[in-house]
């Protein structure tokens, strides 16, 4: 178990700069950090040219060991700002064990007021930043940010891109050791791009020779204010006489990148569909979206609230990292939509409403930082639910219900997606380099890419029809509110879940059901639902006069939820079912032989699906996941992680099984 990671720790000097407190260091110089960091990390990387010679669509990398106030990104942004072309995009890296609290950052970043503009749009989108993978998009997408929130060496071994130009900006070598040794200098040279940039301000001796030894030309330079030397440098190749690192496997390998006209069809327009567009566009993408309803979010994303329900291991899972990235990302995606309206931060209290998950709930609180969840009593609970509950529980805090078809709505609204509805795609061909989408004799739409973001309903496609999809039904239950009803204050979960009213509404859920194929409400699932309810709270019940009510008049909707066997879900590139069987045979015979054979990809065919009762929180950052695979770009999550939702995870599987 692994102790849980505090904010920054600082002390403020008299002219309001932040010291910290653990590493017995400034965070940026007593003369001058702005000058500092312009002179160290934009003037040693020619950032300013190399921004200005971007083509349109194109991008660069920069990667950072040490976030500490942002200065360094904020100050980057401002160039790249100040010479890109309009088309042109930056991504931004950084590793941070300790990240400053909103307020401290704030605080440190009102020191700087020539950057205010880029540091408000920073500090809207620092909300639950929490550890592992997080990633921040601003600027419209013109400028993603990703924070790898922990020990740099163990978040730089599962990072995936390739770094331009690097920033070290560590705290001091005699003060910070950690982030000056060769084995993290080795991941910095497994990461960098041919001829990628680096620079920091220390010119330490052994410092110079370890990055020399790693595969960087480094050299001592004039320093600027009371630094007299500091190190810059370029990457020259991976030493001879140290093992390369091991190449991607094949089939988690990334398909070439395609080249041409940056259009692509999304099929199906619920979360997944949705964020895969939004995603897409932002990268300058034209994406033709075809949902075969009347409008977007007609199935399971129609449902008027889900919750942000975070359901963690406290093992470090492939799936518990995926939800804690992937909630940090759809809550900033949510502070552009109207609160109260479309969503609410009102928190969510899963009940322990018995010993076994009581017992989960301390595992968690003990893995977890007090700011992501933690453990309230049956009194401090029910106080804040503002009805009277049998048990105490696990906070969310950050947590809340959200109305799905708004950000759904939101996401499609960006200028380069078209949505086209009524267009029910029923099969795909490929005719010369395009993928087309007909529905029996009429064409609907083609282009080079197309995403599967249909749920179960990507079956019917020959390519998609081996994926493990299942469909599992779920009804929810429309209670109106009574004046009674109005105290509860925040989203409690026990088996079911209930939530605060949107718009005079209470929504009670959700059944589970794996057999039925029928969308039809029933009075049977209603009836589950109000007994669910009285699981969380009899108060409750009373309180919405659930006696009063006649079963048979209940409201409600029902949907198919989809997911996969492992419970995560399936985003990247499609291969060839058949020649994947053939290409990698051997592994039926010895799992841990590793053929040389690129990967039999169905090119321009990715997925998006299996997000289950998750996808407010798995889908967006989803979205991110396809696009990077896409447009070869750092992905958003572990390494290990995307190739824990890679589509060829499943054919793998049975080859190893020898099915």
């Amino acid at each position: 178990m692994k102790p849980v990671l505090p904010h920054a720790q600082l002390d403020w000097d008299d002219q309001g700069r932040p010291y910290s407190r653990v590493f017995d260091d400034v965070y940026f110089s007593d003369q001058s950090g702005l000058d500092e960091t312009r002179y160290v990390f934009i003037e040693q990387n020619r950032l300013a040219e190399r921004f200005a010679a971007l083509p349109q669509g194109g991008r660069l990398v920069i990667g950072e060991t040490g976030f500490g106030t942002g200065l360094n990104f904020l100050c980057a942004w401002q160039v790249f700002e100040q010479h890109a072309a309009a088309g042109a995009r930056l991504h931004f890296v950084s590793v941070e064990k300790y990240p400053l609290s909103p307020a401290d950052l704030q605080r440190a970043l009102a020191l700087w007021p020539e950057l205010k503009v880029f540091a408000d749009q920073l500090l809207a989108q620092y909300v639950a930043i929490h550890q592992g993978f997080q990633r921040l998009t601003l600027d419209n997408g013109r400028v993603t940010l990703t924070l790898l929130i922990g020990d740099a060496l163990e978040q730089l071994p599962q990072l995936d891109a390739r770094i331009d130009a690097w920033f070290l900006d560590g705290f001091a070598p005699a003060k910070n050791p950690d982030m000056w040794t060769a084995e993290l200098f080795a991941e910095l040279a497994r990461l960098a791009a041919p001829g990628a940039s680096i620079s920091t301000f220390t010119s330490t001796g052994w410092v110079r020779r370890l990055l020399n030894a790693a595969g960087f030309k480094m050299k001592r330079i004039p320093g600027i204010g009371h630094k007299w030397e500091i190190l810059r440098g370029e990457f020259l190749g991976w030493p001879q006489e140290t093992p390369a690192p091991a190449p991607d496997k094949p089939w988690f390998a990334r398909p070439a990148p395609l080249t041409g006209e940056r259009r692509a069809l999304v099929i199906g327009a619920g979360l997944a569909g949705c964020a895969s567009a939004a995603s897409l566009a932002a990268r300058g993408w034209q994406v033709t979206l075809l949902e075969r309803h009347a409008d977007i979010a007609q199935e399971a994303s129609g449902n008027p609230q889900g919750v942000l329900y975070l359901k963690l291991s406290a093992h470090g899972t492939a799936l518990s990292q995926m939800i804690v990235s992937g909630f940090g990302y759809t809550r900033r995606l949510l502070e552009h939509l109207q609160r109260g309206r479309d969503w609410d931060d009102c928190g969510v209290l899963q009940l322990a409403f018995n010993a076994k998950e009581a017992e989960r709930h301390m595992q968690l609180a003990q893995a977890f930082p007090a700011d992501l969840l933690h453990l309230m009593d049956q009194p401090e609970a029910q106080a804040l639910a503002g009805i009277g509950l049998a048990h105490g529980g696990l906070f969310y805090p950050e947590g809340g219900w959200v109305h799905p078809p708004a950000l759904c709505q939101w996401q499609a609204s960006h200028p380069l997606v078209n949505v086209l509805a009524h267009h029910d795609v029923l099969e795909l061909r490929k005719v010369e380099g395009q993928w087309q989408a007909w529905d029996g004799e009429r064409l609907l739409a083609s282009a080079p890419v197309v995403v599967l973001a249909g749920a179960a309903e990507i079956q019917r496609f020959p390519e998609s029809a081996g994926l493990p999809l299942k469909r599992i039904r779920g009804q929810i239950t429309r209670l109106a509110q009574t004046p009674q009803s109005q105290s509860l204050g925040t989203v409690v979960c026990a088996e079911g879940y209930v939530a605060p009213a949107r718009f005079g509404e209470h929504t009670l859920g959700a059944s589970f059901d794996f057999k039925s194929e029928d969308l039809t409400p029933t009075t049977a699932e209603h009836l589950g639902n109000l007994a669910m309810l009285e699981e969380i709270s009899l108060d409750l019940v009373t309180r919405l006069e659930i006696d009063r009510l006649d079963p048979e008049s209940l409201q409600g909707r029902a949907a198919f939820r989809c997911t996969s066997p492992d419970y995560l879900p399936i985003v990247g590139p499609l291969a060839d079912e058949q020649a994947f069987a053939q290409a990698y045979a051997a592994l039926g015979k010895d799992a841990r032989q590793v053929p040389d054979i690129p990967c039999p990809w169905f090119d321009g065919l990715y997925v998006n699906s299996g997000h289950g009762s998750r996808g407010l929180i798995t889908a967006p950052l989803s979205g991110e996941l396809l696009a990077a695979w896409l447009d070869n770009e750092p992905l958003p999550l572990p390494r290990s992680v995307a190739e824990a939702c890679h589509p060829n995870r499943f054919a793998l599987r049975r080859l190893i099984r020898g099915k």
